[in-house]
């Protein structure tokens, strides 16, 4: 999965609300800025091998933070499955 495709679908940003979504089996794939603190993103990357969610180490926080259309920087988000 890339950014782009994360724009087109539903997903979720931030660290919090992303371990919420693996944690409840909703999270389809992981994104996780590069440039993000790895004592913040450490628990999630954890939580996504435990529960074998898909996980990207993508660009820098401002450019998912875009991917997403938000106005500031995102640690981490996920793409959801609405079926779940």
């Amino acid at each position: 999965m890339t950014l782009e495709t994360l724009a087109e679908t539903p997903h979720v940003t931030g660290v919090k609300q992303v371990m919420k979504a693996v944690s409840k089996g909703k999270a389809l794939c992981v994104f996780v800025a590069n440039d993000a603190d790895e004592r913040v993103t450490r628990p999630l990357k954890e939580l996504c091998v435990e529960n074998g969610v898909e996980l990207v180490d993508t660009a820098t926080m401002a450019e998912l933070g875009k991917a997403c259309s938000i106005d500031v920087g995102s640690a981490a988000a996920a793409a959801l499955n609405e079926t779940r």
